[in-house]
């Protein structure tokens, strides 16, 4: 036994043989992982990609999707709070159409959460105008200041915000912070000591820790959500994080984003999306506070939220459903365009149908992969009749939509993969002429510092065709 044992090893340790190890153990390596990739019945093009990927990468590719694969999140949901009194009773409208109707029913069954309106609902382009109406409105907080953010820098714009926190919490105001792990790594607990010594709360979303093998860690799962709630009567939302990098005062090249600043009832669903992450981070029972009196207004808005512990992809939903319904024009600005084939068909049968269509995106974005991903898909849209333009120098970080005469939709989602199925996003759609005809006016002069992409542009094959290409191979695990 011990002889035959001894020759099947010599036998293993030559040339062929180790050989016909290494390729039985890569098929059942492929086979292994093919079958968990495929039995969570993902779209094609992705699950296709990732095989294909990781099928290139023996033994490493398991490690690979095991950290950055997809995954679903099973908590705790609260939905059930979103649904009660708590929310301001859908408002009347002014006789909205059937396509209205049904978009907003879409978004309730996806989220919970009703259609309501705002007293106010103000545009804050780029990031001194956020940052100062943030600050004003923190200095007038009375009971509660909430706060998620994916990005918090400890840098000049960081500090101001700290220190404005610490004033109120020594004041007695309840300051509640909820940051990023990932987002916000720079952020040492020595910073955010004298917001806790003042009284003021810090948890983490998603901490980097050790965890159980057969527990898969959630690095790739990230809230991506900008959200300020303060006393439950004015909010702050949008794209803009916290950082020197999106303050024009203080950086040059800083990134062209959008904000909100909202008042009136909508307040109220972003509160619920706080206290459920709140919630959620901390493990600890859901907020109760008092709930202010109703505060109805002129503007129609409801709050999308989406994320990995949903399939239902909802902001993805009401981009695709919002573009299907438009009669006139789609409007798309995104500082990240990697669509999937709903997203694409949408955009380009409203070109097709003759509406004017116009993409806005940054002619360079902080990942090279991704603007290549993203050029990878000019031709089909421009052959449809899309109008595509790049913005530059700046980097643009704005993530809107604008479809027709009444309807927009303003948030933290991108148009792409990651936004749509990994990260914790939140959106708001309006219908009110007087916000969408801002926001037209404001894109429209977008459109005018841009170079507008043409069919006849400059592509040589190695330094544009190819790597377009290859990133398109990749785009749906961007």
């Amino acid at each position: 036994m011990t002889e035959g044992l001894q020759q099947l090893w010599r036998e293993l340790v030559t040339y062929d043989g180790l050989a016909w190890v290494l390729v039985a153990g890569w098929a059942v390596y492929v086979v292994w992982l093919g079958l968990w990739i495929v039995l969570q019945k993902r779209e094609p093009a992705a699950t296709l990609s990732w095989l294909i990927s990781l099928a290139a990468l023996p033994y490493v590719g398991f490690l690979v999707y095991y950290v950055f694969g997809p995954q679903r999140i099973h908590r705790q949901r609260l939905r059930r709070i979103r649904s009660r009194a708590d929310l301001p009773p859908a408002p009347p409208g002014s006789d909205p159409t059937p396509e209205a109707l049904e978009l907003a029913r879409l978004a309730q069954g996806c989220t919970g959460l009703p259609p309501t309106t705002a007293v106010r609902a103000t545009l804050l382009v780029d990031g001194a105008a956020k940052y100062d109406a943030l600050l004003a409105a923190i200095a007038e907080a009375r009971e509660h200041v909430h706060l998620e953010y994916y990005i918090y820098e400890p840098d000049r714009t960081g500090t101001a915000l700290r220190d404005a926190l610490v004033e109120r919490a020594r004041a007695g105001v309840a300051v509640r912070l909820l940051l990023d792990a990932v987002g916000s790594k720079r952020v040492s607990r020595r910073f955010l000591q004298p917001l806790v010594d003042a009284g003021g709360e810090v948890a983490w979303f998603h901490p980097l820790k050790l965890r159980w093998f057969w527990k898969r860690p959630w690095l790739n799962l990230r809230t991506h959500r900008k959200i300020v709630v303060i006393d439950g009567q004015t909010c702050f939302t949008g794209g803009i994080n916290i950082t020197d990098e999106q303050d024009e005062r203080l950086s040059e090249d800083a990134y062209r984003d959008l904000h909100l600043c909202l008042e009136g009832d909508v307040v109220r669903s972003l509160q619920l999306v706080f206290i459920e992450d709140w919630a959620y981070a901390t493990g600890r029972p859901p907020l109760r506070l008092p709930v202010p009196p109703p505060r109805p207004g002129p503007v129609v808005a409801q709050v999308l939220v989406s994320g990995p512990d949903s399939p239902l992809e909802t902001i993805h939903r009401l981009h695709v459903g919002a573009i299907h319904a438009a009669r006139e024009r789609v409007w798309l600005v995104t500082p990240y365009f990697v669509p999937g084939e709903a997203a694409m068909m949408s955009l380009t049968s409203a070109a097709l149908g003759g509406l004017d269509v116009r993409l806005l995106v940054p002619k360079m974005s902080d990942s090279r992969l991704v603007t290549y991903a993203a050029r990878s898909y000019f031709d089909e849209l421009l052959s449809a009749g899309v109008r595509i333009y790049e913005y530059g120098p700046r980097l643009l970080h704005t993530k809107a939509l604008l479809c027709d005469d009444d309807l927009a939709i303003v948030g933290s989602a991108n148009f792409d993969h990651r936004s749509f199925r990994l990260n914790f996003e939140v959106s708001v759609l309006f219908r009110d002429g007087g916000l969408h005809d801002r926001l037209a006016a404001l894109i429209e002069a977008e459109c005018g510092r841009c170079v507008r992409v043409r069919d006849d542009r400059d592509r040589p094959l190695w330094r544009s065709r190819v790597p377009e290409a290859l990133a398109r191979l990749v785009s749906p695990l961007l």
